[in-house]
């Protein structure tokens, strides 16, 4: 049995799971000595990044599995399952705790706060075996790595990147997103992602910002200045080039409902922590992967039927990339490599404003 105060370190230690774009699409419940309910949502209603909420239910398994390890360090094992009668839009994991069979806490524990994003360029200087052993190895069974290293791959995940990020800069639902996650003129940020982390140099900072006032100065800029250059060389470009290794985490099946995007977001924390572990920085390169959920999906991104159109082409780009067919799975993509801490980075909202009342 856990007193009162045991279970709210635990979810002190939890809420600093990852997010997209720092939202958090969580709240606690803390039912009894025993149990936890987490009340999961998704923001598929306004961010575009977030299809089919599956970016909200990968973030719900990272909550969940830092959960467990941030239990493990009070002698505690947890497991969840999803309630009944709860849904994809809004589901409720109940977390069950009971005393662990042995008191030793999870090796992962020490990197929960540590663990970040590094958005800036990292060494070339390539993984080593146990690296990428150690990688491998914390994803667990039911998903595979695929590793592009040689200069030549990364060159090609950068033109990837570079495709990517201008649908990005120029999709109208996208511009609605980024308006809305960032924090300008900020080193730290409780529920968006500050400025100084978002991994360009000030001066193209500054002009993001005037120019993200509005979609009118975006379509000009774009149009008239090649707007789209600098924060494509800056922000995908240079880190792709800059990097150990770009990582592929695929399912060894396909999702079949959004709990396995669940498990892949279990997964996904193992494989950012086991980076940390092993001395690695981490970048999450989500934008490919969930422009080509939309593409393999038939379902569009925009109402500019152009944007619908070049993701086909990026999907077709990405899986001649990797070698694979239309139907194979991809759960996440980054990139990995050493880099000295980053002196800005997202926080998290309180514990007081995550839990809710009842």
């Amino acid at each position: 049995m856990a007193d009162r105060q045991t279970l709210l370190k635990i979810l002190d230690l939890a809420r600093w799971a990852p997010s997209g774009d720092n939202t958090q699409p969580w709240r606690f419940e803390i039912v009894s000595d025993t149990h936890i309910a987490i009340h999961g949502h998704d923001t598929r209603d306004w961010c575009v990044y977030d299809f089919r909420g599956h970016a909200s239910h990968i973030a719900h398994g990272a909550l969940l599995e830092t959960l467990r390890i941030a239990a493990s360090g009070v002698g505690l094992r947890s497991s969840w399952r999803l309630r009944d009668g709860t849904d994809d839009h809004a589901p409720i994991y109940d977390v069950t705790l009971a005393p662990a069979d042995q008191a030793e806490a999870d090796p992962m524990l020490p990197y929960i706060v540590s663990r970040t994003v590094q958005r800036r360029r990292m060494k070339t200087r390539p993984l080593t075996a146990a690296q990428k052993l150690a990688l491998e190895r914390a994803v667990g069974d039911r998903f595979t790595l695929q590793f592009f290293e040689p200069l030549a791959s990364r060159r090609r995940v950068a033109r990837l990147l570079w495709d990517s990020a201008y649908l990005r800069l120029t999709c109208r639902e996208a511009f609605e997103v980024h308006r809305r996650v960032i924090e300008w003129g900020a080193r730290f940020s409780d529920d968006k992602i500050p400025e100084q982390a978002v991994g360009v140099d000030a001066a193209t900072a500054k002009l993001m910002r005037w120019v993200m006032r509005s979609w009118e100065r975006v379509v000009f800029f774009n149009k008239y200045l090649a707007g789209t250059i600098a924060p494509r060389v800056q922000l995908d470009v240079l880190p792709a080039l800059g990097c150990a290794a770009h990582v592929l985490m695929k399912p060894v099946g396909a999702p079949s409902g959004f709990i396995d995007y669940v498990h892949a977001g279990v997964a996904m924390q193992r494989l950012w922590l086991a980076a940390s572990a092993s001395g690695l920085h981490l970048q999450p390169e989500m934008t490919p992967v969930i422009f080509r959920w939309y593409a393999r999906n038939s379902a569009p991104i925009s109402s500019d039927q152009r944007i619908n159109v070049a993701s086909e082409r990026l999907a077709q780009e990405f899986e001649a990339l990797c070698g694979d067919s239309p139907d194979a799975p991809y759960a996440f993509f980054c990139r990995v490599g050493v880099a000295p801490a980053p002196t800005s980075r997202s926080r998290r909202l309180t514990l007081e404003t995550l839990l809710r009342s009842v």
